[in-house]
Formats: structure tokens, C-alpha cells, sequence
């Protein structure tokens, strides 16, 4: 006996479940995404779908604070004939690139 072939019309809809993000996961997602509070508050209320009034005391109340990493130190393990080895290890920050747009001159010849 052969199997009938099911089409994707005969299958049911397919059912997303939309949840909207907590005041702290849009929060935080905004604070990744930008360095100014007035764009955190508008990025955490267009993810959350409130106006930025209701949004904006989240945002100043979680106010970020960038630590300041400290480097790493690795130890590994000692062979009998060695001292242990260390490693540094070091993040460094780039600085931001700002691109200008510039556009041509316009051909005086035309």
C-alpha cells in the first residue's frame, strides 16, 4: 500500500506564541544597543510596545555601569621540570569610526 503525499494546504496553521519582553530584558537590550538614555528609552519602548514616557524611569533606574576589566591570568599546570606558565590576557576597545558621506561634485560640463 502506498502513502498519500500530504501537501502543506492540508496541514494545519502552524501557531506562534508572541510574548513581549519584561521591563528588564528591553531594558537591557536597549543599553547594549545604544550609549544615550533618550535612544535606550525609545529602543526598550518599541520593543515592549508602551509609550517612552512609561518606560523612560526603567531606564534611568538601571543605569549602566561599564566595569572595568582587569586583565586575566591563566596559570597552567607545572611540569616537573618547569615553574608554571602565566598568560595575560588583554581586551582591548576600539574607538568608534564615524564615516562621513560625502557626494560628488557635480560635472561642470554638464
Amino acid at each position: 500500500m502506498k502513502k498519500t503525499q500530504k501537501s502543506f494546504a492540508d496541514l494545519p496553521p502552524i501557531r506562534v506564541r508572541r510574548e513581549p519582553p519584561t521591563v528588564s530584558e528591553a531594558v537591557a537590550a536597549a543599553q547594549d544597543l545604544a550609549e544615550d538614555v533618550e535612544q535606550q528609552v525609545e529602543i526598550a519602548a518599541g520593543l515592549m510596545g508602551l509609550p517612552a514616557d512609561e518606560v523612560r524611569p526603567h531606564v534611568l533606574a538601571a543605569k549602566k555601569v561599564k566595569p572595568e576589566r582587569a586583565p586575566e591570568r591563566i596559570l597552567t599546570q607545572a611540569s616537573p621540570s618547569r615553574a608554571p606558565r602565566t598568560v595575560v590576557v588583554e581586551r582591548r576597545t576600539r574607538p568608534t569610526v564615524v564615516i562621513e558621506r560625502r557626494i560628488r561634485p557635480l560635472d561642470p560640463r554638464r
